[in-house]
């Protein structure tokens, strides 16, 4: 009896007698004449509600609506944020970037990096025209690569979000990321002079990359070089997208915005030190720094897969979200 009793309060404090409840919808959009899909989460509300609306953006590669890259990668780093964010009575949409999916659905021959931009955008002004979306809360929340197209989306739709959530950001060119993440990888890997060749071989590639001049990778290890090829292969996608300065995009945030920054200690992809000229391009912007997690936002030396957000990402994302919750 006791315990019908308790049941009945818990679900009456869950759902008001004129409530809806929480449920996930499957939504299609257009971009550049393809098909895009996603999910929309709309947490439990009042019936009659319009809800805050963030727009979940990916990291780089072929990252699906969940922020996974199957088969091997599946830290359902979206997903997650959405369950997070409708706990807060924020409504979400995240969807299956060029590449990943059931579809693999690949961008237009040719695209240059603005191509999964308008993607984006497409799918902002999917959740705008949703029923419960109130159009004066609208937000974005970014992870890695999707903290800078958070910026670049966020310049260009209309209504531009009442807020940004810039969670490990990408805050270099992506050139100058690879370069940095290379030369961790070999300090730790070869002895120092071996280590010093490698790194004079790769900014040689990137200067030469960017002046237009003919690049090489000789001399380098196989599988940098191999990846300088691939790279070179990409043609008009990596020009564009090696031509984005976050903190450029940064300083054209406009005035208001309420942002958030993160950055993890044990973030190896996005270190904290590369972050002050981003935070100085937006006015000063306080940096929540995650101490001991990583760029999935887990504890150091924990397994990508299966791990739950960090409390301490969990916390900060609270406190951005909180002019916009409904309880």
């Amino acid at each position: 009896m006791h315990s019908l009793v308790v049941a009945a309060m818990v679900a009456a404090t869950v759902m008001p007698a004129t409530g809806v409840p929480a449920t996930d919808r499957e939504i299609t959009f257009q971009s550049d004449g393809l098909t895009a899909y996603g999910t929309l989460h709309v947490p439990a509300h009042k019936r009659g509600d319009r809800l805050a609306a963030a727009l979940l953006l990916p990291g780089s590669g072929p990252t699906d609506r969940n922020g996974n890259q199957l088969p091997a990668i599946e830290p359902n780093t979206l997903s997650l944020l959405a369950d997070a964010l409708g706990q807060d009575g924020i409504m979400t949409f995240r969807f299956d970037k060029y590449g990943s999916g059931p579809t693999h659905t690949l961008p237009p021959a040719g695209a240059d990096y603005s191509v999964f931009l308008r993607q984006a955008e497409a799918a902002y002004t999917t959740l705008l025209k949703q029923p419960e979306t109130n159009p004066s809360r609208m937000l974005i929340v970014g992870h890695s690569e999707g903290g800078m197209n958070a910026m670049l989306v966020g310049i260009s739709v209309r209504p531009r979000p009442a807020g940004l959530a810039l969670l490990a950001p990408q805050d270099q060119r992506i050139l100058d990321m690879i370069d940095l993440q290379l030369a961790e990888q070999l300090d730790a890997a070869l002895p120092a002079d071996q280590a010093q060749a490698q790194k004079d071989l790769i900014a040689a590639w990137i200067s030469n990359y960017r002046a237009d001049k003919p690049v090489s990778t000789a001399g380098m290890l196989p599988t940098i070089a191999q990846l300088f090829q691939t790279l070179l292969a990409q043609g008009d996608f990596l020009r564009s997208d090696d031509a984005i300065y976050p903190p450029d995009v940064a300083r054209r945030v406009p005035a208001g915005t309420r942002v958030l920054v993160t950055c993890g200690t044990a973030d190896t992809n996005v270190p904290c030190d590369t972050t002050p000229p981003l935070l100085t391009a937006l006015r000063g912007e306080k940096l929540v720094t995650l101490t001991g997690i990583d760029h999935f936002f887990h504890p150091a030396g924990s397994p990508v897969n299966g791990q739950p957000l960090a409390p301490a990402l969990l916390t900060a994302l609270h406190h951005w979200s909180r002019p916009w919750t409904s309880h």
